[in-house]
């Protein structure tokens, strides 16, 4: 089992969701189950994420639970190959035309798009 510093240093992944209703700032870690902070702003709510890491991770030592390890993006090499119809293919070439970046780079716009939508 490893120490607190040691996870301590480890690279958990934070997300940060601005709190429209309530205002402020809420942070979670998603590899980290239950470990949740706000703050008035970024920097608060940053810094109160690091201590709410340090009380949580001292739990589930004392606890003897089960830390995860930060998911890890080393499996994953940013390129896979994708079979399209031949008239979607021609649709994505035109509308990337007409904005003038390349297919790719239209490409990852839509999917980074739809991705934000989804993932809320």
């Amino acid at each position: 089992m490893k120490t607190l510093n040691e996870y301590m240093k480890m690279p958990y992944r934070m997300e940060i969701v601005e709190d429209e209703e309530e205002g402020g700032f809420v942070v979670s870690y998603p590899d980290l189950p239950g470990c949740i902070t706000c703050g008035e702003t970024i920097e608060s709510a940053v810094q109160n994420a690091l201590d709410a890491k340090r009380i949580w991770i001292e739990a589930a030592l004392e606890e003897r639970i089960e830390i995860y390890e930060p998911d890890s993006l080393e499996n994953y090499s940013g390129q896979f190959k994708l079979r399209i119809p031949r008239s979607l293919h021609r649709s994505l070439a035109e509308h990337s035309q007409k904005e003038g970046i390349s297919m790719n780079q239209y490409c990852i716009y839509l999917l980074t798009k739809n991705d934000a939508v989804f993932s809320k």
